[in-house]
């Protein structure tokens, strides 16, 4: 009697496993798996900038995950990760923002970035943007000044975007 319901057991077990094998649409072994490993690397996608009245503003966009952890620091020259190679940007002082971990590329290594790679800029402020680097899980982005520049940063969301914000005189037009 019990190796009756032993073999019942297993017998149940191969059709209910079976049962289940079969929902699973063909071709679904061979699919790339949709449910993610870890958190959706975010993806920086946009630098842009704008002059207001007594500051200059730049925005990273990011889609695909939340804003990742974001340092800004003023730097003496900047540099394109990976290479060590100078930033040909005119301006005495320079900010860097590193956004870690990031990418500005897609799984297959295609760009998602549609900002500007080096842009030279007219604002009081601000004076040159640039795509430092998307190396080994950090993007960076750089701006050039030409006076040191006195910045606070924030978050906003519904899109995902850092915002630096950069002081100049009111009414200043350069």
């Amino acid at each position: 009697m019990r190796h009756r319901h032993t073999l019942a057991a297993v017998a149940a077990g191969i059709l209910l496993t079976a049962g289940i094998g079969a929902t699973i649409p063909a071709g679904a072994a061979n699919a790339p798996s949709t449910r993610a490993s870890g958190p959706a690397t975010a993806l920086v996608v946009n630098a842009r900038w704008g002059g207001h009245a007594g500051f200059d503003r730049i925005v990273i966009d990011v889609r695909g995950a939340a804003l990742p952890p974001v340092t800004v620091r003023q730097v003496p020259a900047l540099h394109y990760d990976g290479s060590g190679q100078k930033v040909p940007l005119a301006g005495k002082y320079f900010l860097e923002v590193r956004l870690s971990p990031a990418a500005a590329h897609d799984e297959a290594g295609r760009s998602v970035y549609r900002g500007p790679g080096l842009l030279k800029v007219h604002l009081p402020a601000l004076k040159g943007v640039a795509l430092t680097g998307d190396f080994e899980g950090v993007v960076t982005v750089g701006a050039a000044f030409d006076t040191e520049p006195a910045y606070k940063t924030f978050r906003l969301h519904s899109p995902e975007r850092l915002v630096v914000d950069v002081a100049h005189p009111v009414g200043c037009r350069t």
